[in-house]
This record gives structure tokens, sequence and C-alpha cells, in this order.
């Protein structure tokens, strides 16, 4: 059993050559000596083309009625052949790559000058019977070594071109490890990267949280708290007034019912703010009361119609209101809140918090925004990055396969 050689992936090219120099040149050598055989035969086919274009142009001199258009159709036939001989490209360096390019042009230039002469000389008979003659000759003895050459080419040269892809192979691994590389040491500064946008996020929520911890804004919530608290008051003391409040702002068009604007309004305000429409009434809450005389008139007029229940707990709730005062408590805590609310905005304390929570939140939406990009960058590279290292593995095996392939020795590439 062979032993298996451990090769570093810098000494595999020069290790290959001297292993494979005399082999490669003596393949080298045998390729030379064919190729000038197909050269001397191809310049042999090259001049009976010539030679039966020179025929054909003598002929058409002539102008035999019975041999001119012959003469002038093997003047173009002979014209290409001469185009595709010439098209046949001898290469000054021995190397599989140019050769195989002779050999592509060769056999595409012997396949379509046989085709040709075997279609049009039948069609040229009984004329030119010399001249094809000596050009089928030149053809015959041109296809042996083209036969051979190629023969040559796909079987004993074979193991040339295999060992010249080497190197290219070689380069090719080395910029994928390097693209691994580089993911390695980059993903190295993305995780700081990220690991500082992840700092500055909680930097920033701490200062956040440290201006809602402030004196005004603390007061700011406390206000609105209880704001909410007399705000459930106030329904609670409206709760039977909800339909005929509701059912009276389709009824304020009618002769008889309409408000003045200020009423109106306030109408409005008390079924979507009833905390803000009681806090803004003056003294007495003349427009609360204008109103609920208003929907007591339409109730005594049966202009608005409710379940006996509720239009007696409606009208009870309406004299308490209008006659007994009893929303005034209310009204003058409402007033209180709104105003101490009103004065603590209008305050620059609470503008410049404000903004600088703005500012903040907007700071914060930024870094959490880079930190969301950041990471699907590195998720996207950390699967490109398995990509590159399977390929490694791929190109590796591929290159210790062409090794045992080419000299029946065993390798095994190793990294630094």
């Amino acid at each position: 059993m062979l032993k298996i050689l451990e090769l570093q992936l810098n000494e595999v090219n020069e290790w290959l050559f001297k292993e494979t120099e005399t082999v490669v040149k003596s393949l080298n050598n045998e390729a030379k000596k064919l190729l000038e055989d197909v050269k001397s035969h191809l310049d042999e086919l090259y001049e009976a083309s010539e030679k039966l274009l020179e025929d054909a142009e003598k002929e058409m001199a002539r102008g035999s009625r019975k041999t001119f258009r012959r003469a002038k159709f093997l003047y173009k036939l002979s014209g290409s052949f001469c185009d595709l001989i010439d098209n046949v490209v001898i290469p000054d360096e021995i190397k599989g790559e140019n050769l195989g390019k002779t050999s592509e042009q060769l056999t595409n230039a012997m396949k379509t000058i046989n085709q040709e002469k075997t279609k049009w000389f039948r069609a040229l008979a009984p004329y030119f019977i010399l001249s094809r003659r000596r050009f089928d000759a030149s053809f015959k003895r041109a296809e042996d070594p083209h036969q051979r050459f190629v023969s040559f080419l796909s079987d004993d040269y074979s193991k040339v071109v295999t060992i010249e892809k080497v190197p290219g192979k070689i380069e090719d691994l080395q910029k994928i490890m390097s693209e691994v590389k580089d993911y390695k040491k980059n993903k190295q500064t993305r995780t700081e990267r990220i690991v500082a946008l992840e700092n500055k996020i909680i930097e920033t929520k701490e200062k956040l949280q440290t201006l809602q911890k402030k004196g005004e804004i603390v007061e700011l919530s406390q206000l609105d708290s209880k704001i909410i608290t007399l705000t459930k008051s106030i329904k609670r003391e409206m709760r039977h007034l909800q339909k005929p409040l509701l059912k009276f702002q389709a009824l304020v068009s009618n002769p008889g019912y309409s408000l003045v604007a200020d009423a109106n309004s306030k109408l409005d305000q008390y079924m979507t703010n009833p905390f803000e429409a009681l806090a803004t009434e003056k003294e007495g809450y003349p427009l609360l009361r204008t109103i609920l005389k208003k929907i007591e008139t339409a109730l005594n007029n049966k202009k608005m119609k409710l379940k006996p229940s509720r239009l007696r707990k409606a009208k009870d709730q309406i004299n308490r209101i209008v006659n007994k005062d009893g929303l005034v408590s209310l009204h003058a805590e409402c007033k209180q809140l709104f105003e101490q609310k009103r004065e603590l905005l209008d305050s620059g304390a609470i503008s410049e918090v404000k903004d600088e929570k703005v500012e903040l939140n907007d700071f914060l939406k930024e870094l959490e925004t880079k930190k969301r990009l950041l990471k699907a960058k590195d998720a996207r590279l950390a699967e490109e990055y398995q990509e590159s290292h399977k390929r490694v593995e791929d190109h590796k095996r591929e290159l210790e396969t062409i090794v045992k392939s080419v000299i029946g020795q065993k390798i095994k590439i190793i990294f630094d």
C-alpha cells in the first residue's frame, strides 16, 4: 500500500514538476514531432488547393461555355479550402492549451474539406479529373497524421494537459482560502462593531429611563394619572347621560334645539374628552347646563325616545347636575389639574426634556437599524463562509485526485 505523502499547498506545484519532468518532456517531444508531421502535410494540402485554384483559373481564362461555370465553382471551392487550412494555427510553444486549440481547428478544417469535396467533386465530373485526384491523394496523406495527432492528444498527452491545470487549480484554491481568511478577520471586526452598538443601545435606553425619572416628567405622569382617575369619575357621574348626549347630537340641527357655537363644540367635547370639556368650563359649567336643559326639554317633548328606566335615571342625573350642583367639586378638581398641567407643559423644562427624548429615541432607532443590518450582513457572510469552506475541501480533494491520476502517488495537502 502506497504511503500517503503530506505536502504544503505551496509545495505541490514544484514537487509535481520534478516528479513528472521526464515524462512531460518526452510527451512534449512526441507532440512536437507529430505537430511537425501535421504541418508538413497541411502545407502539401495547401499547395494542392492552390493547384486546384490555378487549374480553375486557367480554365476560366479559356472562356469555354462547357467548362466556365464548373471552373468558376471550383475556383471558389478551392479558395475556401485554402482559407480553412490558413485558419489552423500551428503554435510555437508546445502546451496542452495550444495543442488543444490546434486540434479543434485542424479537425474542423479536415472535416469541412472532406464534406465539401465529397459533395461537390462529383458535380465537376468529367472535368478536372487529374486535379481532383491529386487533391484527394494529398488529403488522404494529411488525414493520417491528423488522426494520429488527435488520438495522441486525447490519450497519452492528456496526462500533460492534466498536469498543466494544476497551477491554475492551486491558484483558485489559494484565492478561496484568502476569502476564508478575510472572513475570519472581518468577522472579528463585525463582532466588535455589533458589541459596540449593543453597548450604545443600552446606554441610550438608560438615558431615556433617567429622563423618565426627572422631576418634571414624574410630576407630569402623576398629573396624567390623576386626570385618568377624574375622567373615570366624570363618566361615572354622567353615565346615564351618554345615550341622551349621543341622541342629542343628531337633534341639535332641528329648530328649537339648536345650540350656540360654543355649546355645540362643547357637546362634541363632552363625548370625546369629558375631562377637558369640564375643566375648561366657566364657574358653574354654564355650557353643560345649557346642553342638559335642552336635552331635558327634548325628553319632555318626546323628541328623544328612551326606555322608561333609562329616562328616569337620565332625568335624575340632569336634575342633580343642573339644580343641585352635582359636578361642582369635580369641576373644581378638573380646573385645578388642567391649570397645573398647562403650566407644567408651558415651562421650558418639559420642552427640553421632550426634545431630548425625541432626539434619544431617534438615535436609538438609528442604532437598532445599524445593528439589524450588520447582523443580517454577518448572517449572509456566514453562509458564504460555509460555502467557501466547502469549496476549499472540494478543490483540495480535486488536486489530490489529479496528482494520484497522473503519477499514482497519494498525497494529502495540508495548510499552515
